[in-house]
């Protein structure tokens, strides 16, 4: 196990923050690990917050060992475990790990941003008097064990969704203790580009299935045709990455095709990029989306389920949404944008005004107005 130093942090002037988590002594995030991607971002950014207000915070990995993103020096990160590779004897252990965890911070509450997180503590805290909450950060009816889920979050005290669309998925039971909250953005460092925009398209997200990258690759190889001087940047890494860059081979634009792996400051570099594209098959809601559009980004996004998309594009007033699957529309609407940068430039300054009800001091107050309801239903 692999433990970073904890410093507790005095209130200072967050002392009435403090007093609305009421009696426990920390909050604790479980996530599989954080090699990057948009879960642990979000994870990442409530920590910080939670630290900077004088609250103890753990994340809790239960599958690994990594922390791509920056944090606070009093967030403690703490492992119990390994990927299992299935293996049964690895995920027994990494539970015993958790319940002594558990065991040993009494007060504390357990917050999984992870299916089987959510899963692994209910068993591992199971007798315990912990407040629960769990997050539900994809498409729930893209999951292929639905009752041991269900079973987990009905033992949890609140489940947060994403999208309206997201509650519906789900039996009654949980639904009567579901919460809508987005994903919070870091506002203050997403400053919009104002200036000329550059001939690029990129896209940020893991290299999965799931992303569709090879819809984003047959469209780009169908806009490359008549628009010779725009290149292509893919961000992000994952067990996809070598199929892909085949692909690009095979369709002819891989001297145009940029796999620019995981970059922490991510929107550093891609700010000053002609437009943002989103080609997933289904998404919770995605927090690269959400940044590129905070940046005053020209955005297009598949309509995909669960309606994260449509829930913050009005196609052709802050950005464009396109069918799933469909890569000459998604073609024809990355034309669109390159044949016009006026109307590329209305887009991103609507879809740029987002940001200030995201910001992550507003999402870090809904959680822990949650937790509050939470403690009072125990005592």
């Amino acid at each position: 196990m692999q433990v970073n130093s904890f410093t507790e942090r005095g209130p200072g002037n967050r002392e009435s923050k403090t007093e609305r988590i009421g009696v426990m002594d920390r909050i604790v995030f479980v996530i599989p690990d954080m090699p990057g991607g948009g879960t642990e971002r979000v994870v990442a950014l409530l920590a910080n917050e939670y630290s900077k207000r004088g609250i103890a915070v753990t994340i809790l990995l239960f599958a690994g060992h990594e922390t791509a993103y920056s944090l606070e020096e009093g967030v403690e990160v703490v492992s119990v475990g390994d990927p299992s590779g299935g293996s049964v004897k690895e995920r027994l252990g990494r539970i015993v790990r958790m319940r002594r965890f558990y065991r040993a911070h009494k007060g504390c509450q357990i917050w999984s941003f992870s299916v089987m997180g959510a899963v692994f503590s209910a068993v591992a805290a199971f007798g315990g008097r912990h407040f629960v909450l769990v997050s539900e950060r994809n498409d729930p009816n893209k999951y292929e064990h639905p009752r041991i889920r269900n079973i987990s979050y009905r033992l949890a005290d609140v489940v947060i969704c994403q999208t309206p669309d997201a509650v519906e998925s789900f039996p009654a039971a949980i639904r009567r203790k579901a919460v809508v909250i987005p994903n919070p953005l870091e506002a203050e460092s997403l400053v919009p580009y104002e200036g000329k925009r550059q001939e690029r398209i990129v896209a940020v997200g893991r290299l999965s299935a799931q992303k569709n990258h090879r819809l984003l690759l047959k469209a780009f190889a169908m806009f490359a045709e008549k628009h010779e001087t725009y290149v292509l940047e893919i961000y992000g890494k994952g067990e996809l990455e070598e199929d892909l860059k085949s692909f690009a081979k095979e369709l002819g634009i891989a001297h145009r095709v940029f796999f620019r792996g995981f970059a922490d400051n991510v929107q550093d570099q891609i700010r000053q990029a002609g437009m943002y594209v989103l080609s997933s098959d289904y998404e919770g809601i995605s927090n690269s989306m959400l940044e590129a559009m905070a940046l005053g980004m020209p955005v297009i996004a598949t309509d995909c389920p669960i309606g994260g998309s449509r829930m913050y594009i009005k196609d052709g007033v802050n950005g464009l949404l396109v069918p799933v699957g469909d890569a000459e529309l998604l073609a024809a609407a990355m034309g669109r944008l390159a044949e016009d940068p006026v109307f590329g430039k209305k887009l991103g300054r609507e879809a740029a005004k987002l940001k200030e009800n995201l910001a992550v001091a507003k999402i870090a107050d809904r959680f822990l107005a949650l937790s509050g309801k939470g403690r009072d239903s125990h005592e």
